[in-house]
């Protein structure tokens, strides 16, 4: 399920550092959980799909790692990311 444009657009521009910035560790876990979201609720009535739960599974362990490699070289960023998204961890 990929997102909208104007959506995925209003996402990268809430989470860049810079103006040009569309590919930073936070944009990318921002997008991700938007994705992450989406799928959720997909799931509240699709509960038999499971080749899409097997991407959702996918998208949590990607972001995970990059939230493990936002802690280690940037603690506070890494901090506002989590509650900015409101990310539990």
């Amino acid at each position: 399920m990929a997102l909208a444009i104007e959506a995925k657009r209003q996402v990268v521009s809430t989470n860049q550092r810079h103006k040009s910035d569309t590919g930073s560790p936070e944009v990318q876990i921002a997008l991700l959980s938007q994705r992450i979201t989406l799928l959720t609720e997909h799931f509240k009535t699709h509960r038999k799909d499971h080749g899409s739960r097997k991407g959702l599974l996918t998208l949590v362990a990607k972001r995970r790692r990059l939230l493990t490699y936002l802690r280690d070289t940037d603690p506070d960023c890494y901090k506002a990311v989590l509650q900015r998204l409101g990310i539990r961890r």
